[in-house]
């Protein structure tokens, strides 16, 4: 019997999330609904000019917030990250603790310098845009590939923003290496459009040639393919993939087992904050996977958690929100 339902590996972020208006981010000069990059300095600035905002801090990353959401639903999560011995750092390693997901830095020292944060900007209209300073993150390597986790796991999930660094990028491949070898399904998220417009082939070398799922949104999807619609990107898909599902915002989502396609319906709900529904999506849909309900289930209780955690601010729901979703 496998010891973890999921083995994660992506950046470790520690998220910081304001509300903020559309003026105020023309003021600040930030792309919309974006996932960009900076360096320290920006990092710092944009934090001086938020200052007087309040906001919420949790335990993040794309691929952390995935394994956090199935680990909250009741399965067993592993996560390979990098953060530093700072503060930061301490919070990060304390929220996963709590969590319960086991991560490669339970017996392991760790590093001078600054853990990697996320400045998320929530806009009325429930749309994020995200700042990144990766910090320590940016040089997760293959040394933190836990071997022995990855053939504990049932599934192996990688977060496509570790594209953006070659050491990051190498060990995802190792990962997936690692897990091929074992008989272990690799999966792997798109991340966002930025990664797929300048990381394209980096992301097909990470998926490989033995991808069991792909999770995307529709955006990804399309831009991965060189396509203009879904529907053309779905067909497309399945020469990258196995199985996987793309997100489609309020239309639902879409996902393929194999065989055929499932068009599965989003709850109609007010919508709050999109930050962090992918990550719940792909969280819930490998719980239904690793706890024997069908993919079709699967992707429903997929799509009841993104519209769940919609109507919430912050990238996750309290442990006991998630887990009512069961029910």
């Amino acid at each position: 019997m496998k010891q973890y339902d999921l083995y994660g590996i992506g950046n470790a972020l520690v998220d910081l999330e304001f509300r903020v208006s559309d003026e105020k981010l023309s003021e600040l000069e930030v792309d919309k609904g974006l996932m960009t990059l900076i360096e320290e300095d920006r990092h710092q600035d944009l934090l001086v000019k938020l200052g007087d905002l309040n906001h919420k801090r949790a335990s993040g990353g794309s691929a952390a917030n995935t394994v956090i959401a199935l680990a909250q639903l009741g399965g067993n999560g592993f996560y390979s990250c990098k953060v530093s011995n700072d503060s930061f750092g301490d919070f990060y390693l304390a929220d996963m603790k709590e969590c319960n997901v086991d991560t490669n830095l339970d017996n392991s020292e760790r590093v001078d310098g600054h853990t990697g944060k996320c400045i998320v900007m929530v806009t009325p209209d429930a749309d994020r845009t995200m700042n990144t300073y990766l910090g320590v993150t940016v040089n997760l390597s293959e040394a933190e590939v836990v071997a022995d986790a990855i053939k504990q796991s049932k599934f192996v999930y990688m977060e496509g923003y570790l594209v953006a660094s070659d050491t990051g990028r190498a060990a995802a491949v190792k990962a997936a290496s690692i897990a091929n070898a074992a008989g272990v399904p690799t999966v792997l998220t798109l991340s966002d459009p930025n990664m797929v417009n300048f990381f394209r082939d980096g992301l097909i070398e990470m998926a490989g040639d033995q991808l069991d799922m792909l999770f995307c949104n529709e955006d990804e999807a399309t831009l991965m393919t060189e396509t203009d619609n879904v529907k053309a990107a779905g067909e497309a898909l399945k020469k990258m993939a196995k199985r996987f599902a793309i997100t489609t915002g309020a239309d639902g989502s879409i996902a393929y087992d194999g065989e055929r396609f499932h068009t599965i319906p989003a709850d109609k709900v007010d919508v709050i904050d999109t930050n962090g529904a992918g990550d719940m999506y792909a969280g819930a849909f490998l719980y239904g996977l690793t706890h024997d309900m069908s993919f079709e289930d699967s992707a429903r209780l997929a799509n009841t958690a993104a519209s769940k955690i919609v109507t919430h601010f912050g990238p996750r729901l309290p442990t006991e929100q998630t887990r009512a979703l069961l029910s």
